[in-house]
């Protein structure tokens, strides 16, 4: 036997003589025989029939059998391939010489590449005895593939021989060493391919039509995950994109819709019952096959829609409720009594409107938490469903009066012993909402009406959170929303200076009156406060009288108004007694104790205690002697009278005969007998339970909302014609809507209007003879 060193001296001589084609032609030669006549004929033996049934043969066989003849074949062509790749290996080191010199200077292949053609040709595209169709390399495909599909359906194959073979057609080429004509992409992939198309149309299919949407789910996240490791492991990774484009066309974008949509399993079901793994599991697959996930956005917005619609369905219905009394006969011998009568349904109205903000808020709450957790904050779903609440938000005609009485009750008594964080977050909520309104002029005009009443009945918790509401409405919608908002804080902050300024002033007068009555006074700018919503409650038989204040009321109110007009010449002044408050020390003869009370009581009720005065122990006044005397409208005056003489606990006076209602001949008294264990007693005026308007109310609110917006139409028509000189019809529109937008969402026949109404006023003027109607 000869040395590594001897066999390549004789190698190298030989080359030296010229004899290198020899050389290279014996060793092919050799090479091929060895091929045809010892490795062949042992693979084609272990070639067994039940390898050939996938290409027409009768198939007999189990799975088992079938698995066992395929890993032999697997095993022989292991063996083959692996020691004809080391003999090749140890032949070309022996013949390095000559691949150096003949080789390179007569362009042939180096032996091993010439080799491994050989292996090519003489082995794998042999064909089979029993079928001249069909070739070693076939079957060896066929073999493969059956493997595989075992392994999808959960037996166990030995990946090791699968892989070994693998290498074996990655390492072969078609023709010279371009990667593009490897026998394994050239060979098996496409079949393999185009097997995982027909097992994965078939399987989805099958399994859309037994399981349900969370288990399709699940079993196609582990078959992409499954093709992942099987490329990773078993195959080549360079069949991992095209199995990973055949799993998502044929197993998940062709059934995708239909598991979107899957009656009891579906998103919508994933949506209702908070099934968020499921979600991103679907979130996942429908990512795969859709950048821009429209199944999964149409569903998830129509669920949001439908839900959002059953919210305002439900405060509709709320809201809807008739203003009947109780029809319980002893309800006014409840009243009589001291009893608490049956809550009337015009109360439940005022709950049902912050019942509806709490569900929104709760149904955003909770999409949120799906768009971040199973959705990954998907900007386009997050558009998809800020358009959503949008949609049902605005085809709720009173949710800017609705989102207002939330914010008020919240001022009022939400935010009150909560931190700086929580109060924080409650505003965000609310501000959150406020982002969809698109009326917000309306919006705006409940707000200042609410937030009018808790400045000026100091009814707001914390001035502080009063002015991070504004901050916050700021950088949501603008300075221009805010700037009236803001002008009636800067009022209440300059009556209080102007209050402080008053009592100096009367100091410094030397006022000899130790009974003088203490004044506060809240001067308001008549453009920036809503003054037609805090005018008193006329009855439509009533003119509009001024209230008749007590003499030593009416003498420091004088007092003021000159002290005011003095320093603001050429201003009016007009008194709003129904939006005051004042604080009297009442006294009791019969009660125990200390017999004096403080009472806290609105302005008209202070004017109506005031009377009694000078009235003898005992006697009394008609309900249309008070109205005399004090100039009460008759709806202002009998809330107040309610309050004196009806409320159970706050009975300052008495009435005869005693009942809910109060009318004209009905006498009342002071009650010398009241008693109240606390020093100071605050009586509020009677409300009918509910701040949300009847649907006169809301006609009246949006005829002035309506004649607001003509304005503001006509103003911007008028700024956008100054800057732009000519512009068609539609493009005039076109402009006006795009700015208005942000504050209302403009009707063109309100458009159309205003600007016939200003082209009557000669603000603009057609242009003649244009080929599109246009204006100048």
């Amino acid at each position: 036997m000869l040395s590594f060193e001897e066999l390549y001296r004789n190698a190298y001589k030989l080359v030296l003589k010229k004899k290198g084609e020899s050389l290279y032609l014996r060793v092919q030669a050799f090479e091929e025989d060895w091929l045809v006549n010892e490795i062949r004929p042992r693979i084609l033996a272990v070639i067994s029939p039940s390898l050939l049934s996938r290409h027409g043969a009768a198939d007999t066989t189990t799975a088992i059998e079938k698995r066992v003849a395929g890993e032999m074949l697997l095993r022989a062509l292991k063996q083959a391939w692996e020691d004809h790749n080391l003999c090749m290996n140890m032949t070309a080191d022996v013949l390095m010489y000559m691949e150096r010199v003949y080789c390179v200077d007569n362009r042939k292949p180096s032996i091993f590449l010439a080799s491994m053609g050989q292996f090519r040709d003489y082995v794998l595209r042999t064909t089979v005895p029993s079928n001249e169709d069909l070739t070693i390399a076939m079957v060896l495909n066929s073999v493969i593939l059956d493997q595989i599909r075992m392994e999808r359906e959960g037996d166990f194959i030995d990946t090791t021989l699968i892989r070994s073979c693998v290498y074996m057609l990655e390492g072969l080429y078609e023709t010279g060493e371009e990667e593009a004509t490897k026998l394994y992409l050239t060979s098996f992939e496409p079949t393999y391919l185009a097997a995982s198309e027909t097992f994965y149309a078939s399987e989805g299919a099958s399994i859309l039509a037994e399981a349900d949407a969370g288990t399709f789910c699940r079993h196609a996240k582990k078959r992409a995950n499954e093709e992942q490791d099987r490329c990773r492991s078993t195959l080549s990774t360079l069949t991992l994109p095209k199995i990973k484009a055949v799993v998502e066309s044929n197993f998940i974008k062709k059934n995708i819709r239909e598991v979107v949509a899957l009656e009891g399993s579906g998103v919508r079901y994933m949506l209702d019952n908070d099934r968020l793994n499921e979600l991103e599991m679907i979130y996942d697959l429908i990512s795969r096959v859709d950048p821009k996930k429209e199944d999964l956005k149409q569903a998830a917005q129509f669920r949001i829609v439908e839900l959002g619609n059953e919210i305002n369905n439900t405060a509709s219905s709320s809201s809807a409720a008739p203003l009947t009394k109780p029809s319980n006969p002893g309800d006014d011998k409840a009243v009589r009594e001291g009893k608490p009568s049956v809550e009337r349904p015009i109360s439940q109205q005022t709950a049902a409107a912050i019942r509806w903000v709490d569900d929104v808020l709760q149904l955003k709450e909770k999409y949120d938490n799906v768009l971040v957790t199973a959705f990954q904050s998907d900007q386009g779903l997050q558009t998809a469903f800020s358009r959503s609440f949008t949609d049902f938000i605005n085809t709720f005609e009173r949710s800017s009066e609705y989102l207002s009485l939330f914010f008020d009750e919240n001022m009022k008594k939400g935010v009150k012993g909560k931190t700086e964080n929580e109060v924080d977050a409650l505003l965000d909520k609310g501000i959150t909402l406020l982002r969809y309104v698109q009326d917000k002029d309306m919006f705006e005009r409940y707000y200042k009406k609410h937030l009018s009443r808790r400045l000026l009945m100091k009814r707001s918790v914390s001035m502080d959170a009063e002015r991070q509401m504004i901050s916050k409405m700021k950088m949501t919608v603008g300075n221009t929303f805010t700037q009236k908002i803001e002008a009636m804080f800067k009022d209440i902050a300059v009556s209080e200076d102007l209050s402080s300024s008053f009592k100096k002033h009367i100091a410094q007068l030397g006022d000899p009156d130790p009974k003088r009555a203490e004044f506060d006074v809240n001067v308001l700018t008549s453009t920036m406060w809503p003054l037609e919503s805090m005018a008193p409650s006329y009855r439509d038989d009533e003119s509009n009288p001024f209230c008749i204040f007590p003499p030593q009321i009416e003498r420091i109110k004088r007092a003021f108004e000159k002290f005011y007009l003095d320093k603001h010449s050429g201003r009016q002044l007009t008194w709003q007694a129904n939006m005051g408050t004042a604080d009297l020390r009442a006294y009791f003869h019969e009660m125990k104790g200390k017999k004096t009370r403080e009472l806290n009581v609105s302005t008209y009720a202070m004017v109506i205690l005031l009377l009694f005065n000078d009235l003898p122990p005992g006697q009394s006044y008609t309900c249309e002697e008070i109205q005399a005397k004090t100039n009460i409208p008759f709806n202002e005056l009998t809330r107040n009278l309610q309050s004196l003489a009806v409320a159970q606990k706050n009975r300052i006076l008495i009435k005869e005969p005693m009942s809910k209602d109060v009318k004209y001949g009905d006498r009342f008294l002071f009650n010398e007998n009241f008693y109240s264990q606390f020093q100071r007693v605050k009586i509020g005026v009677v409300t009918s339970g509910n701040k949300v308007e009847d649907m006169d109310e809301r006609r009246e609110t949006e005829k002035k909302n309506n004649d607001t917006r003509g304005g503001t139409i006509e103003a911007a028509i008028v700024r956008i014609m100054k800057q732009r000189k000519e512009l068609t019809h539609q493009n005039l529109i076109t402009e006006v809507i795009q700015q208005l937008t942000a504050r209302f969402l403009p009707d063109i026949n309100m458009v159309k209007k205003r600007i016939e109404s200003l082209i009557e006023r000669e603000y603009l003027e057609r242009v003649e003879d244009a080929e599109r109607p246009a204006y100048r």
